[in-house]
């Protein structure tokens, strides 16, 4: 409203719905920015965190099926490799040196069995880190976006209890009196929902994502294996 009491389109402002607020609308509002925010900042670092990663796997994955020697792949991803697939590789090949050093390979078929074992409960290790590893982030996606609406609902419920009451004192219905303050009350809902909608859109589709990469490691993982096995066969 203006100084004269009359009712503006600045009356409905943003601005101006918030300093005008009760503190408890004001400060459920305050809580929902900040909510809002902080799950958009995890939004954005997820989206280009797996788009990293679907490239660096697709960049691997053409230099282990080019036809160069495993060996040769794993040592050209360094010592200490960030990326899932190389430590996988990597971790496959030690095992396999291991057990040559250790002269396990010549143990028949029973030593090949326990071998292929170990590689296989290796990867299923990696491949389960780096699955929790990538949905660091998603829980508080998903707290967002259940409670959001709930958080923007208690608002709007202690906001129109405020307005009845402030019509009960001033014995006055009148439209231009009621609006603001009912307004008031209804931004908080609004908000809510706008913390709420991105979270969960994006929640679901990075719970997709994360579940695609964990697939993909699965399957790279069973390439490993049957490469070993491969191998085992090759020298008997």
């Amino acid at each position: 409203m203006d100084p004269s009491g009359a009712v503006t389109p600045e009356s409905f402002s943003f601005v101006h719905l918030f300093l005008h607020a009760d503190w408890v609308v004001r400060g459920i509002l305050v809580a929902l920015i900040g909510a809002s925010l902080w799950s958009w900042g995890v939004i954005i670092d997820k989206g280009f965190r797996f788009a990293a990663l679907g490239r660096q796997a697709d960049r691997f994955e053409n230099d282990v099926g080019g036809g160069r020697p495993l060996e040769e792949v794993a040592a050209a991803a360094g010592d200490q490799p960030r990326q899932a697939l190389p430590r996988m590789l990597q971790a496959a090949l030690r095992e396999w040196r291991e057990a040559r050093a250790k002269g396990l390979l010549a143990g028949g078929e029973g030593q090949a069995a326990l071998l292929v074992q170990r590689i296989d409960r290796v990867l299923d290790s990696l491949v389960a880190r780096e699955s929790q590893r990538v949905e660091d982030g998603l829980g508080s996606l998903a707290i967002v976006a259940t409670a959001s609406p709930f958080i923007g609902l208690f608002g709007t419920v202690w906001g129109i209890m405020n307005a009845f009451q402030a019509i009960a004192v001033e014995k006055n219905t009148n439209l231009s009196v009621v609006a603001p303050s009912i307004a008031q009350a209804l931004f908080a809902t609004a908000v809510g929902l706008a913390a709420a909608i991105p979270a969960y859109v994006a929640y679901n589709k990075f719970s997709t994502d994360a579940g695609k990469y964990a697939a993909r490691l699965e399957g790279f993982a069973d390439d490993l294996v049957t490469a070993i096995q491969r191998r085992l066969a090759e020298r008997k």
